[in-house]
């Protein structure tokens, strides 16, 4: 890979870096500051999540929070319950999700959009009734508190600092992900199935792959999250939060790098600013409303088509049907995740 390729690649997250640090000057002396921006970065990592298995591959995933809870809880049990350090606890962080959300994808990735939304919906309930009857070893209804902070975040800022690494990490990642060969397949499935299949992508396999690594990052989101709070109970982490997940990435542009970050990090603002609870949920229906008929690419893709329009550029339309011939077979996938 030469460095012009790399730099490509890679230049979202640079912009993520760039902003962190640049947010950081302003924020480093609030304390109120630092710990919103750690639950922006917390949800971010939800938000990408979601775009990782719904913007790559079309696979609408209910259950990020649930993934979430089994990383947090996961990290607060082999901390608490059997003094292992938190590294130990990130790795079962990752690996309970990863473990349970494979063959979970396995089994409800030929369902059609709704029924996996409804199925992955129904499975975030079931972890929650879980936790809460886990007993002594979940804490059932009260939770797990004494969760041990991490050795070298343990003020405001170094966690702050510490936990835009893991979403730069995460990032870099992801985009990494997206101009890969298994990226491009994502793709495909995403726009045409019988396409994928025929260019001898096994769907199932490399869905049930991607939906596993969204729950590896929603499980890093749960691992930073009770490491922050040093508090895990099952409605810490409810299912409502899956679909405030979905709603970050769309809101930013689940099909770009950095639509989840900028959705995640937009709604938390105006959401801290709301006074109450009722405009809260004013506010998500109405960003949902305006999200599917103005940008239905989200903020990006509206920054996207401003920009165009600025150089003076017009967007390509695609041809009306009397004027479009056959389709060939190897029609180009669309590449806005990789913008």
């Amino acid at each position: 890979m030469n460095h012009s390729s790399l730099l490509r690649r890679q230049a979202p997250t640079a912009a993520l870096a760039a902003g962190v640090l640049a947010i950081t000057l302003f924020v480093h002396a609030d304390p109120a500051s630092l710990d919103l921006s750690i639950t922006v970065a917390v949800f971010s990592l939800l938000a990408l999540s979601v775009a990782a298995s719904y913007g790559q591959a079309g696979v609408l995933s209910v259950a990020q929070a649930a993934f979430a809870a089994l990383g947090g809880y996961a990290t607060a049990i082999a901390t608490t319950r059997w003094d292992l350090p938190v590294l130990a606890g990130l790795a079962a962080a990752v690996a309970v999700p990863v473990l349970v959300a494979y063959p979970l994808a396995r089994l409800v990735s030929r369902l059609s959009h709704l029924a996996l939304a409804i199925a992955t919906l129904v499975f975030g309930e079931i972890v929650v009734i879980l936790l809460r009857e886990g007993g002594d070893l979940t804490g059932s209804y009260i939770g797990i508190s004494a969760i041990p902070s991490l050795p070298w975040a343990e003020d405001l800022f170094s966690y702050h600092l510490f936990a835009w690494a893991v979403v730069v990490a995460v990032t870099a990642l992801y985009a990494n992900l997206v101009r890969t060969s298994h990226g491009r397949s994502l793709q495909t499935i995403r726009y045409d199935v019988l396409r994928a299949r025929a260019d001898g992508v096994n769907v199932a396999r490399r869905t049930a792959a991607v939906f596993s690594f969204s729950a590896g990052i929603a499980g890093v989101a749960g691992w930073l999250y009770a490491h922050h709070l040093k508090y895990l109970a099952p409605e810490s982490l409810p299912s409502a939060l899956s679909i405030t997940a979905i709603l970050m990435a769309v809101v930013g542009g689940s099909r770009y790098v950095l639509g989840p970050v900028v959705g995640t990090t937009v709604l938390v603002f105006v959401q801290n600013a709301l006074p109450s609870e009722a405009a809260q949920g004013l506010l998500y229906g109405s960003a949902l409303v305006v999200a599917l008929l103005a940008a239905p690419d989200g903020l990006l893709g509206l920054a996207r088509q401003a920009w165009t329009a600025l150089r003076g550029r017009p967007r390509r339309r695609p041809p009306s049907p009397d004027q479009a011939g056959p389709p060939t077979p190897a029609q180009p996938v669309p590449e806005e995740v990789t913008r």
